[in-house]
């Protein structure tokens, strides 16, 4: 499981839609939720080397969206299995 947040023109660009689409294609499971501070979240879990696509994917973004800056970290606790990827309002 990895937690990143993704810095730089993601939000209001449909960015969270092509995120779970991305996990859709992948077949990874977790979340994805906009934040406060303009950036957005996501915590993922799935094979490493689709991790890295979707890694990939994501410094790509889409044509309206501007990715600065992607932080990765570890979560401090692991989280349930997910079921699917969910997008959080």
């Amino acid at each position: 499981m990895v937690k990143l947040t993704v810095f730089g023109r993601v939000q209001r660009v449909g960015f969270r839609y092509f995120v779970k689409r991305t996990a859709d294609k992948l077949d990874l499971r977790g979340w994805v939720k906009n934040l406060s501070d303009g950036s957005v979240r996501i915590v993922i879990q799935g094979e490493k080397e689709k991790l890295e696509e979707f890694l990939n994917h994501l410094r790509q973004g889409t044509f309206l969206s501007r990715v600065k800056e992607i932080k990765m970290e570890k979560p401090e606790k692991e989280e349930d299995d997910f079921k699917g990827f969910e997008i959080k309002f």
